[in-house]
């Protein structure tokens, strides 16, 4: 074997080394796309949600308004009756009863279209809340991700350690979705 040849088979040798010690650097870079594509898929279904909610509150809000008109106006007409002189009294009777139930019920309507619309708009924050995490999750491990990256072109470990750092961040971000109500 001549000395070319030498040189040659050790510098593949460490060149495979330098391979094989950078697996584990490869592989996590590996996890780690797969957690980004998750908490982006995770957060883009929450931000739906979020917007589905509002849309259902902003629904409720307006037939909150509705009902709220409409016992308004029967409450201008009312009035009116009252200062109005009717001459068929059993009528005059009739009409106001009318107008008084349909208060009662409007008054029934309205309270509860505004705890309906409460609820949602309470759904609508929590939602949000969690996409707000799912989206920093995202962040973090994409940091994460490319700042273990560099360790492939550097050969540095301290770039896989800084990557996993970032990374655990994001997780624990991801999970604290959890915690939330």
């Amino acid at each position: 074997m001549e000395a070319n040849e030498a040189q040659e088979l050790q510098e593949h040798a460490e060149h495979g080394s330098h391979e094989s010690a950078m697996r584990p650097v490869a592989f996590t870079m590996s996890v780690l796309a797969v957690m980004v594509a998750v908490t982006t898929v995770l957060g883009h279904r929450t931000h739906t949600e979020a917007v589905l909610d509002q849309n259902k509150a902003t629904d409720q809000w307006n037939e909150y308004q509705a009902h709220k008109i409409r016992a308004n106006d029967t409450a201008l007409a009312t009035d009116l009756l009252s200062v109005v002189t009717i001459s068929d009294k059993n009528a005059a009777a009739k009409i106001e009863k009318s107008y008084a139930d349909h208060q009662a019920k409007w008054a029934d309507q309205t309270k509860d279209d505004k705890e309906k619309a409460d609820a949602l708009e309470t759904k609508v924050e929590q939602a949000e809340a969690r996409a707000n995490r799912f989206d920093l999750a995202e962040a973090l491990l994409e940091i994460g991700l490319v700042i273990t990256s560099v360790t492939l072109l550097t050969r540095s470990r301290v770039y896989w350690y800084l990557g996993i750092v970032f990374s655990i961040a994001g997780i624990v971000s991801a999970l604290s979705v959890l915690t939330l109500k």
